[in-house]
């Protein structure tokens, strides 16, 4: 007869015990596993800050000086759009002299964009919501310019018409080694009425996206990869730079400076696109206003909705997050606002404006 032994009270105690002591273990083990992933994040956290002050071209302790936030600009080019007495700091035949001939013929040069279908937006589900959806768009030849509007160029509608100048421009004259920087602190009426000047106009959004774009839907103007060494973003540069800096982040029809350095004022109102997943809200006009004590005393605004429109900005900045820079992004700003990394360059239609 076959029998079966039975565990002693002392065997299943002793048994009980590992098992608990191997529970613990465990436990201890993920709890550890736990804290140094937490750890390992914060680190990379540190490294990412310490990277970005590494970066930027001034003491991040005195970061005050360089760096002013949108908000700031805004009252400040409010202030400079209606003071008095704004000096005009250079003459015509002055502003000529400021360049060789070669230059301002290459700085107005045009590029034809020909006629046809291109890819419009993303469906990447990490893209912002007003980037959405992908869609199909055709468009008519057009012309847009090769370069972002410089100081220079904006310095000739200056002294040609009286219009005030950007108030970074001291006396009315622009900053030093800047000739060829976009020009900034324009807001969109300033975009506008140069191109109106200068015998163009402001291009659409889908004309500056299909410039950038070609026809392969590529998401920079050289193919589907970030690549920082193309472009002024992120503060890789600390400041704007000179709009021919980038010669090897062309489009494919030759248009330069689509990606970073400045976010350009663009001819169209912030609408959905059609079929669009964004909250309708998101489109709304809005203007911080602090509309309690309690918010004054801790200095916090509420965005109120207000009756103005948002214009659609293309093409990210050397402030932005360097994917904000892709070709299919939309950022947007009211037509008053004004900061350092806003600019513009024109468009014309075919017939019209300096061919290549």
């Amino acid at each position: 007869m076959n029998t079966m032994s039975v565990p002693s009270k002392a065997a299943l105690n002793g048994r009980a015990r590992r098992q608990r002591y191997l529970t613990a273990t465990i436990i201890t083990c993920v709890v550890l596993l736990m804290i140094g992933g937490t750890l390992h994040v914060v680190k990379i956290g540190a490294t990412r800050m310490e990277d970005m002050r590494r970066l930027a071209t001034y003491d991040p302790k005195d970061m005050n000086r360089h760096i002013r936030a949108a908000g700031e600009d805004i009252t400040l080019h409010h202030e400079h759009e209606f003071g008095a007495n704004h000096v005009v700091g250079y003459t015509p035949v002055e502003v000529e002299a400021l360049l060789p001939k070669n230059k301002w013929a290459e700085l107005d040069a045009m590029v034809t964009i020909s006629a046809g279908s291109f890819v419009m937006g993303t469906n990447l589900e990490r893209a912002d919501a007003q980037d959405h959806p992908q869609h199909t768009v055709i468009l008519p030849a057009y012309k847009i310019d090769k370069y972002v509007v410089t100081n220079a160029q904006y310095a000739r509608f200056v002294a040609a018409t009286g219009h005030r100048p950007p108030i970074n421009w001291k006396n009315g004259k622009i900053p030093e080694n800047e000739l060829l920087h976009p020009v900034t602190l324009v807001d969109w009426y300033d975009a506008a009425a140069y191109a109106k000047w200068a015998g163009k106009r402001l291009p659409t959004e889908a004309e500056f996206e299909k410039a950038g774009r070609g026809t392969d839907g590529r998401n920079w103007p050289w193919g589907n990869k970030m690549e920082p060494e193309r472009l002024n973003t992120y503060y890789n540069v600390g400041s704007a730079s000179k709009v021919d800096a980038y010669p090897n982040g062309a489009s494919p029809y030759g248009v330069m400076g689509l990606a970073g350095n400045v976010d350009e004022w663009t001819a169209d109102d912030f609408n959905p696109y059609p079929g669009s997943d964004a909250p309708p809200d998101l489109f709304q006009g809005k203007v911080g206003r602090v509309t309690s004590a309690q918010d004054q005393a801790l200095k916090v605004v509420d965005l109120v909705p207000i009756q103005a429109r948002y214009k659609v900005m293309r093409g990210g900045s050397w402030k932005g997050d360097p994917f904000s820079t892709a070709l299919y992004h939309r950022n947007f700003a009211l037509p008053n606002y004004a900061s350092d990394f806003y600019g513009f360059r024109c468009a014309a239609d075919v017939g019209r404006g300096k061919e290549k």
